[in-house]
């Protein structure tokens, strides 16, 4: 589901190394303004069969700015603007837009990169530790959100990976490297142009 890649704009550092996940997010988001990441990703079907591979880079620009750019085995780009969000699909010349409201209201963008009212939107527990890492699950309230759950792994002062399960039973795991906290992001990444001859569709 190549759409389905919306669901992760998102990656952090925080500053206190011994805090609980739910702390370490809420200071990555009291105190990180801009991010940019590389990122691999692999989706699961509920039968298990045929993982997914895929892989690209992500920024964001809080509140509600955000690019993600998917780079191999295709491209696929997700551009928000702060009002709407672009989807692209060059194969298909395809571009399918939405409002911020209506794309992001639940999802772990609107964790990531929204404002900082997390409760308003997820219902977020300590989840323990796996894999060296410290684990954070936000369920969504909206029940619009295509997902039942979102996990997300500290490692030391890092947010490395993230796992989403929606609600076709289909895992998507993230795992994020090169980590950039607050960088100088140009406000041209976070506007979209659809290119002349592409089908637009949405809102």
């Amino acid at each position: 589901m190549r759409n389905f890649i919306f669901s992760v704009f998102c990656l952090a550092a925080v500053q206190v190394a011994n805090a609980g996940a739910i702390d370490k997010l809420h200071r990555f988001l009291e105190s990180t303004k801009t991010m940019r990441a590389d990122f691999a990703q692999i989706v699961v079907a509920k039968n298990g069969k045929r993982p997914q591979q895929s892989s690209g880079v992500m920024m964001f620009s809080r509140p509600g700015k955000f690019r993600w750019q998917i780079e191999r085995p295709y491209s696929q780009l997700l551009v928000g603007d702060g009002m709407k969000v672009w989807i692209y699909d060059p194969d298909l010349r395809q571009v399918t837009v939405k409002t911020v409201g209506t794309a992001l209201g639940g999802t772990p963008a609107a964790l990531l990169a929204g404002d900082n009212t997390l409760e308003k939107n997820f219902t977020l527990r300590e989840a323990g530790e796996r894999e060296g890492m410290e684990w954070l699950e936000a369920i969504p309230k909206s029940q619009d959100s295509g997902f039942e759950k979102l996990l997300l792994g500290f490692a030391g002062n890092d947010l490395k990976a993230m796992e989403l399960f929606d609600n076709f039973g289909q895992t998507t795991s993230l795992y994020f490297s090169h980590l950039e906290r607050n960088p100088s992001l140009a406000a041209s990444l976070f506007r979209f142009t659809p290119p002349a001859g592409a089908d637009v569709i949405g809102e």
